[in-house]
């Protein structure tokens, strides 16, 4: 980050710091992340980071939600251009997993602190993530069911739990192999199994 230590506007810096937050995360236990070292990766001292931020629960606040912000908007953006709720399904999919290769320390950060004790904001925050995105393939799992392409019969809530539960054995997987961009190659074909259990027989 060259140019984190130049002056930069108030929005600009609290980008700035959720951008650190996701790059350190990548490479080191979340949890370890301290307020040092986001400041030292970015060139500034303690005191000029918690200008911008009291403490660290409120810098991961920010950092989650970029994330909702972020993946929402581009799961919703994949679903919107597809032809049919099988094909939204799987432009999500495949949206939600382009966006974990291009930032590998999100999944890190949201296992994090979902592993927490206690209720903290941020925990909280992902708690609401997760179920705004299960409510958006409810609903394409029930149009999906009105146009004839998935089985009438599907449980949704556990095909919502596999569909998540899918993505988030990939991240180990690639976390395990240390390839991130491993997540890229194996989501169309694991996809294709997924779809192959929702979908109407023939």
């Amino acid at each position: 980050m060259s140019t984190a230590s130049k002056y930069l506007p108030a929005d600009e810096r609290r980008a700035a710091t959720v951008e650190a937050v996701i790059e350190l995360a990548a490479t080191q236990n979340p949890s370890d992340i301290t307020t040092a070292a986001i400041a030292g990766h970015m060139h500034l001292t303690q005191g000029a980071l918690f200008r911008h931020f009291p403490s660290k629960d409120a810098i991961l606040q920010a950092v989650m939600e970029w994330v909702a912000e972020q993946l929402l908007a581009r799961v919703e953006r994949a679903a919107q251009d597809a032809p049919s709720p099988l094909a939204a399904l799987e432009a999500m999919f495949l949206a939600h997993t382009a966006f974990i290769a291009e930032h590998p320390g999100v999944p890190r950060m949201m296992f994090g602190e979902l592993q927490r004790t206690g209720d903290s904001l941020p925990r909280r925050m992902v708690r609401t993530l997760l179920g705004r995105y299960g409510e958006r393939l409810q609903q394409l799992f029930a149009e999906g069911k009105a146009s004839g392409e998935i089985d009438p019969a599907l449980d949704t809530e556990a095909a919502a739990t596999s569909f998540i539960g899918s993505i988030q054995g990939l991240v180990m997987q690639s976390m395990l192999s240390g390839d991130v961009a491993r997540i890229r190659r194996d989501a169309p074909r694991v996809y294709a199994i997924y779809q192959r259990g929702i979908r109407s027989a023939p």
